[in-house]
């Protein structure tokens, strides 16, 4: 669980997508009344002053968006994957751009974003460039497992600071659960069982979040079609990584990868606690 002591930690690379990731992460700081950390990530010395002007570039911008959150910026020598996700053992928070440009050779390629949210200790978000202004609810996609259930807490946790509302969402296709094509009154009863699973996930976290208007969508079709349907006027697509549970197939890395390349907002991956099956 994430304490106020542990920072935000937002890599960039002098792209725009990245600015965009910088000031998405100055934003969440705020919320979060965290500390942000700013960093290039440069494996190449004779790069070094590009590096420095531009990480300060990017920083001046978030200060003056965000005067109240203490920022440091700094260029980090080393491998962008492998300095990321060391500092995420120690954030609450790793913010990344969905694209760079090339400024510094592997800085914030798909691979890096792709590599830090796959292997980082904490939640991490992928911040395309254009982010679209909206003031629609968080998404969550969710499917009885374990990392489904800390992502559904988190979106939960998300919505309440940005105070919109939270779309919990569970996809089902018969590819997922059959080899054949479900009848119609199989279909309407597997519909069922999810509905009902769904109102029993959000239980309890929706007493603890009274102020959170939630609603709750089953619905039949592929999960990153279905998500990324969602997430059209989402502020925020929350989707879990390496997960299993009730429905084999829904929520394995192919679905958080797949919502990572087509959802229009920015997307929260979130791993299982430690020790959760």
């Amino acid at each position: 669980m994430a304490t106020p002591d542990q920072p935000v930690v937002v890599g960039v690379d002098g792209s725009e997508s990245s600015g965009k990731a910088a000031f998405w992460a100055a934003a969440e700081a705020s919320r979060r009344n965290a500390a942000l950390q700013l960093v290039i990530v440069n494996d190449d010395p004779a790069r070094v002053d590009y590096a420095e002007q531009a990480v300060h570039k990017i920083a001046a911008k978030c200060r003056v968006q965000t005067p109240e959150v203490e920022l440091t910026a700094e260029v980090a020598p080393g491998h962008p994957v492998e300095e990321l996700l060391r500092r995420s053992a120690t954030a609450q928070l790793v913010v990344l751009g969905a694209r760079g440009h090339g400024g510094f050779t592997d800085a914030l390629l798909g691979g890096v974003s792709t590599g830090v949210a796959t292997h980082a200790s904490c939640p991490v978000v992928i911040v395309r460039k254009d982010i679209p202004t909206t003031v629609g609810p968080v998404v969550v996609g969710v499917d009885d497992s374990p990392c489904s259930q800390e992502a559904l807490r988190f979106a939960f946790a998300a919505a309440a600071r940005l105070g919109t509302d939270l779309v919990v969402m569970q996809a089902w296709h018969e590819e997922g659960l059959l080899a054949v094509p479900l009848t119609p009154p199989d279909r309407e009863r597997v519909q069922r069982d999810i509905e009902h699973s769904l109102a029993k996930q959000t239980a309890s976290l929706r007493e603890q979040n009274p102020k959170v208007r939630t609603r709750e969508v089953a619905q039949r079709g592929h999960p990153v079609a279905a998500l990324t349907d969602a997430a059209r006027d989402a502020r925020l697509l929350v989707v879990g990584h390496r997960g299993g549970g009730g429905f084999d197939g829904l929520f394995l890395g192919s679905v958080a990868a797949g919502v990572l390349h087509h959802a229009p907002c920015p997307v929260a991956v979130v791993r299982a606690a430690a020790g959760a099956s």
